[in-house]
């Protein structure tokens, strides 16, 4: 399941992309395919770095010397790589996450090259607060939603570092109503028949992606969509 759209971040032939907080690697594993770049996962678990690894194997294509794959273990605030290293940066659904999110926009500032794009994704602000007032456990898991960001002042924060906006869009606006029931029915959500319907619902449209939902999410999008999707250039200096 995208969250990105890769026609916004401009992929070329030869890029070197980060996908930081990669977790099973839905975006790195679909950068990698989607062009000849060097594609990079990080994230801090292990756990979900190595099925990220196991889901490659099935798409590798080591064979090909113009495109390369990579997994590394590490701390969003303190990247293992040099200064302006990556052409493309992405980071979808993790600066919620992050305690001291500031110093890991100005990681993702440092090892991204100037003139470089950078997608940022946070859940949307009203959808959030729908599942935050239904559920305190949403939020409250470990490794839960540690705020919940406005969107327009996320994009003025970004801005403030140097970056230029270049693209807004909203996704997952039926993934919205499935939250809101598995917040409303925490406690018994896996027993629940309407959220497992809903859920085989979500999986089909997944797999098969009929024109009739794909159409509806994308009406639905500006208005409920789960993630606000927001991409920038870092200006040159």
């Amino acid at each position: 399941m995208l969250t990105v759209n890769f026609k916004h971040l401009q992929l070329r032939p030869g890029d070197v992309v980060l996908d930081l907080g990669c977790g099973e690697g839905r975006h790195v594993i679909s950068v990698y395919l989607e062009q000849d770049v060097q594609a990079v996962g990080v994230d801090l678990s292990l756990k979900d770095l190595k099925a990220s690894k196991e889901k490659f194997a099935a798409f590798d294509q080591s064979g090909n010397s113009a495109k390369s794959f990579g997994l590394s273990a590490a701390n969003a605030l303190q990247l293992p790589f040099a200064d302006n290293t990556f052409d493309k940066v992405i980071c979808s659904e993790v600066l919620e996450h992050i305690p001291d999110y500031e110093a890991a926009l100005c990681e993702i500032n440092r090892v991204l090259k100037p003139g470089g794009l950078f997608c940022a994704s946070v859940p949307r602000a009203w959808p959030e607060k729908i599942c935050w007032f239904f559920s305190e456990a949403y939020h409250n898991v470990e490794g839960g939603h540690l705020r919940i960001f406005e969107a327009s002042q996320l994009n003025k924060q970004i801005e403030s570092m140097g970056f230029s906006t270049l693209h807004r869009h909203w996704a997952h606006a039926l993934h919205s109503p499935f939250w809101w029931m598995k917040c409303i029915a925490w406690k018994n959500q896996d027993n629940n028949w309407i959220i497992k319907q809903y859920h085989r619902f979500l999986v089909w449209d997944l797999m098969d992606k009929p024109l009739f939902t794909r159409t509806l999410e994308k009406l639905l999008n500006p208005v409920m969509g789960k993630s606000v999707v927001m991409y920038f250039r870092k200006e040159a200096v």
